[in-house]
């Protein structure tokens, strides 16, 4: 096989899914625009979200991307040499490092704020240096924690989007532990059974959202919903590796990223009689167009070397992306508040900053930290 598969799979053997690696950075490059109008949302009193509304999909988006990618990258490397011990260490080198840089930026974020929670409330030094440590050691945070340190509840408040990486954790251990045993048939099964109950999730609004938006929390209904949220596309994903046939088919990339962008980008549906329509979407998001752009993406090719010079880019600060950008937004959602601005309009010079410093950033982070020290975990630790 000539693809290329995600380097997030840490596989030292398997080629890459170039495309693969180019969806995944266009999405992580669409989340950070999404929560810059996020920010506009929050510091407006929490109206909607606007221009890329359903930009939150693309977590469900990696979820499928993941399972997909490890499916494919471990499956039929568990009857020949690897062990357990061996995955979650290939699995810890290449997302914990990350983890620990968005904690850590994430603390700095905070004191840069002035250390006090959303409410004005001073915190403690030592509550900080105790989420920190905590974060680090991807331990989270229940409501009302003294360490919950803004004070709304996420499991990770110096870095709210690392709730999806902890699922991610879970779903790779529930991988090593039983999954990947699973027949095609069992599989498959899980996968309906897991896709039911999001679907129920999804369409009856269980939280209440009136969108998919759940995990960020411990509270019950957002721990359950978080983990069917990551186990149906990150098992779908392992049955789409296991039953892939590339298909030809020509400028895959742009042709899924405009998808992916127009999706994103629907406005919010209303209504929730008899069910939650925008629920319905959110569904055919996740079951049926998430899961045609994989195997979109994994039967093109790049064709030239600029192409495949961009997709390798892409997919190469997709993950620091995601795991630094937000402490980021932290300081800018304050800057937001304290101005009382709410539009792009008014502040589109800031939020340009921001954006492109985010990205900036991600890749120094990349070259400066995250490759050097996988490097010497990968040489150490993994023979």
């Amino acid at each position: 096989m000539n693809h290329r598969i995600s380097s997030s799979a840490f596989a030292d053997t398997k080629p890459h899914y170039e495309l693969l690696d180019g969806l995944r950075g266009v999405a992580a490059l669409l989340v950070v625009f999404y929560h810059i109008f996020e920010g506009f949302s929050f510091a407006g009193g929490g109206t909607l979200i606007t221009v890329i509304n359903h930009g939150y999909l693309a977590v469900d988006f990696f979820f499928i991307l993941s399972g997909f990618v490890i499916g494919y990258a471990y499956d039929d490397r568990w009857k020949k040499n690897l062990t357990l011990k061996g995955f979650f260490k290939r699995r810890l080198i290449r997302l914990h490092p990350m983890i620990i840089m968005g904690a850590i930026i994430g603390c700095i974020a905070f004191f840069v704020q002035g250390g006090v929670k959303w409410d004005g409330t001073h915190v403690a030094t030592s509550a900080v240096m105790l989420a920190l440590l905590l974060a680090m050691c991807f331990i989270p945070a229940y409501p009302g924690a003294g360490y919950d340190v803004r004070g709304n509840g996420e499991m990770f408040s110096l870095n709210g989007p690392s709730w999806s990486l902890f699922f991610e954790y879970i779903g790779n251990i529930l991988y090593a532990l039983f999954i990947h045993r699973l027949s095609n048939k069992a599989l498959t099964v899980l996968v309906i059974l897991l896709g039911l109950g999001l679907s129920w999730f999804a369409l009856f609004d269980v939280v209440g959202y009136g969108m998919i938006g759940v995990g960020w929390t411990l509270d019950g209904l957002n721990f359950w919903g978080g983990m069917l949220r990551m186990l149906f596309p990150f098992t779908l994903g392992m049955l789409i590796s296991r039953n892939f046939c590339p298909f030809k088919i020509r400028g895959a990339f742009w042709i899924c990223s405009i998808i992916l962008l127009g999706l994103f980008c629907v406005p919010y549906i209303e209504g929730k009689s008899p069910v939650c329509l925008n629920g319905v979407f959110e569904m055919i998001c996740i079951a049926v167009v998430f899961p045609l752009l994989v195997c979109m993406g994994a039967s093109g090719k790049t064709t030239d070397k600029q192409s495949t010079a961009i997709c390798k880019f892409l997919g190469d600060i997709s993950y620091p992306l995601y795991a630094i950008h937000y402490p980021i937004m932290y300081v800018f959602y304050s800057w937001l508040i304290e101005k009382q601005l709410y539009t792009l309009e008014d502040t589109w010079p800031v939020a340009a900053v921001v954006y492109f410093g985010s990205i900036a950033l991600a890749y120094l982070c990349l070259k400066l930290y995250d490759e050097p020290v996988r490097r010497w975990l990968g040489n150490k630790f993994v023979r």
